[in-house]
C-alpha cells in the first residue's frame, strides 16, 4: 500500500534506541547525534520506493556523512512476514547498494512504533539537540529519471547542520506501508 508521511512536527525529540545491525553490532542513537545531526531513516529490501533510490540514497548519505551527518537506517517491517526483509537479505541488500551506514534490525518493530514511521522510505533529519527539522523526500525525482533531480534530503540535512533548523517548505516522503504484525 502507497503512503505518504505526515509534515515535519518541528522540534519533536527523537526517542533514544538500541538496535543491532544484521553482523550483531550494537548501535545507539544518542551516541550517533553528532554536533552536525543526525539522519534516522526507515528502509528495507524489498520495498519498490527504496530499490529505486538505493543507489542515490548511498551517495547522498555518504556524502552527508564525510560531512560530519551521522547516519543510521531502521527496518522495522515483521520479517517473518516478508522473508524478502530478513537479516540475511539486509546484509545482501547492504552490499549491492554499498550501503556505509548502520542498517539496523528492529526486531519487536518498537523503534518503528516509536517515531510513528509510516512508510518505507521514511526520512528524520534532527539537529544536534535530537529535535526534529525533516520528514521530507529524499528528492524530487520519485520514481522517474533522477538526472536533474533536486537533492532535497541532503539539502536540508546540511541546513540543519549549519543552522539547527529545517526548510520550512518540504515534501512527503512516500513509499510502502511498514509491514505491522
Amino acid at each position: 500500500m502507497l503512503l505518504d508521511t505526515p509534515i515535519c512536527d518541528f522540534g519533536w525529540k527523537a526517542p533514544e534506541f538500541t538496535l543491532k545491525d544484521p553482523f550483531g553490532e550494537s548501535f545507539t542513537m544518542s551516541q550517533h547525534l553528532g554536533n552536525k545531526g543526525l539522519l534516522v531513516m526507515f528502509i528495507c529490501n524489498h520495498c519498490p520506493y527504496v530499490k529505486r533510490i538505493g543507489h542515490r540514497l548511498a551517495e547522498d548519505t555518504k556524502l552527508l556523512m564525510s560531512q560530519g551527518i551521522n547516519v543510521l537506517a531502521v527496518m522495522s517491517n515483521d520479517y517473518q512476514a516478508v522473508p524478502a526483509d530478513s537479516p540475511e537479505n539486509m546484509k545482501a541488500f547492504i552490499k549491492e547498494y554499498s550501503f556505509e551506514f548502520p542498517y539496523l534490525v528492529d526486531e519487536q518493530q518498537s523503534v518503528g512504533k516509536l517515531y510513528d514511521a509510516v512508510c518505507t522510505p521514511d526520512f528524520f533529519g534532527f539537529n544536534k539537540d535530537g529535535e526534529l527539522q525533516y520528514r521530507g523526500r529524499l528528492d524530487d525525482a520519485k520514481m522517474a529519471d533522477d538526472s536533474s533531480r533536486t537533492p532535497e534530503l541532503l539539502n536540508a540535512m546540511k541546513m540543519i547542520a549549519e543552522t539547527g533548523k529545517g526548510p520550512q517548505q518540504q515534501s512527503a516522503s512516500m513509499g510502502c506501508s511498514i509491514k505491522w504484525r
